[in-house]
């Protein structure tokens, strides 16, 4: 666990700060393609001159804000679908578990491809606000979190069915607390831990997702940078400039094992049963 917070420090830090001090990710110097790593360019430089070590910071910035805010949508929507479901039960419950388990059977990256094709300017969406950064994270952010819930659902569910039957809202019942306060007042904050975990946990499948799609050309697009359409651009030319996939493709795994360790280091604390092993 301390291994995965010390990683996603130092990657929240370089993402945060690198770009303070670094050149503008999109400033083009044609005369230095492919310059080597120097004072100037501490990796770098890319096919049009861009600043290797600028565009990695600013992509991180980009990947990581992506999710970490679909991982929280994706919670909150998971949450009160399991809350409802499991404190209701009977007709909601049903209802609510079948779509769960539809959007679980269907195959998550053809999916994610065919709503990340859609055009937003079929919807009406301005061609300035679709070039904007922050419309083109959310976008992302909307598009992963409709089929990401389902698992914080499933686990909210079950943890709301065995706390539903303890004295203790049972009480909340008897002195007429409504369903909602019950829920959120009584019954989440002992749910809370495995919401936790499950999103630390999701980080970094996100990542992945988000840079798959990129890599594809579906999610974040140039010039905007992101880790996944730094590997696209690195394809053409990795054998003659191989550090522009190597940097990227590092930070998505050094980033995906930091997630990976801070939630498995959380269920440990979090679980009894795994403390106790």
């Amino acid at each position: 666990m301390k291994a995965g917070v010390l990683l996603l420090i130092l990657m929240l830090l370089a993402a945060v700060l690198a770009p303070l001090v670094l050149p503008e990710p999109e400033a083009l110097d044609l005369t230095a393609r492919f310059a080597p790593p120097s004072l100037d360019h501490l990796l770098g430089t890319d096919e049009l001159g861009r600043d290797l070590a600028s565009r990695l910071a600013h992509g991180g910035r980009i990947s990581l804000a992506v999710a970490l805010a679909t991982a929280l949508l994706a919670a909150v929507i998971g949450t009160i679908i399991g809350l409802v479901a499991g404190y209701h039960g009977g007709l909601a419950d049903a209802v609510l578990m079948r779509l769960t388990d539809g959007v679980m059977a269907l195959p998550l990256l053809p999916l994610l491809i065919v709503l990340a094709a859609a055009d937003p300017a079929k919807l009406g969406v301005p061609s300035d606000i679709m070039g904007s950064e922050g419309f083109a994270v959310g976008r992302l952010v909307a598009i992963i979190a409709c089929v990401g819930w389902t698992t914080v659902a499933r686990l909210v569910r079950a943890s709301t069915l065995s706390a539903r039957a303890r004295d203790y809202v049972r009480a909340a019942v008897a002195v007429g607390a409504s369903p909602t306060r019950i829920m959120i007042r009584h019954i989440l904050p002992n749910v809370a831990s495995p919401i936790v975990v499950a999103t630390t946990l999701s980080v970094g499948n996100i990542i992945l997702i988000e840079s798959a799609l990129s890599f594809l050309g579906l999610g974040i697009r140039p010039p905007l940078a992101s880790w996944g359409n730094m590997l696209t651009g690195a394809m053409d030319v990795v054998w003659s400039a191989p550090a522009l996939a190597v940097w990227p493709g590092a930070a998505i795994f050094l980033t995906v094992m930091a997630f990976n360790l801070l939630g498995d280091g959380l269920q440990k604390r979090l679980n009894p049963r795994h403390a106790a092993i």
